[in-house]
C-alpha cells in the first residue's frame, strides 16, 4: 500500500458549491474508486480553498490513476469537477 497526498486550490466563490457536490459523490464514482484501488480517501479544506486529499493507493499511484482512467463516471466527474479549481 502506497500512501499519496496531494494539493489544490478551490476557487473562493466557488467552495459551497464543491462541498455540496463532495457530500454527495455519486456511488458509480465511490464503487470505481474502490475497483480501482482507492483506500482510506479523505479531502481536508482550509477556508480559503487550499485543499489537501490523501489516499492510500493498492498497488501504486500511478495504478491507480491508470484504473481511473478507464472508467468513464472518472471522465464525467473530473468535467464536473474541472471548473471548480484554480
Amino acid at each position: 500500500m502506497k500512501r499519496v497526498g496531494f494539493l489544490l486550490n478551490v476557487k473562493p466563490d466557488m467552495i459551497a458549491e464543491y462541498k455540496r457536490h463532495h457530500a454527495a459523490v455519486w456511488p458509480e464514482m465511490l464503487e470505481a474508486l474502490r475497483r480501482t484501488g482507492w483506500r482510506n480517501y479523505s479531502l481536508f479544506m482550509r477556508d480559503d480553498g487550499l485543499l489537501f486529499g490523501y489516499f492510500e493507493a493498492e498497488e501504486s499511484f500511478a495504478a491507480s490513476l491508470a484504473g481511473m482512467a478507464r472508467e468513464e463516471v472518472n471522465a464525467r466527474w473530473q468535467a464536473l469537477m474541472a471548473p471548480f479549481f484554480e
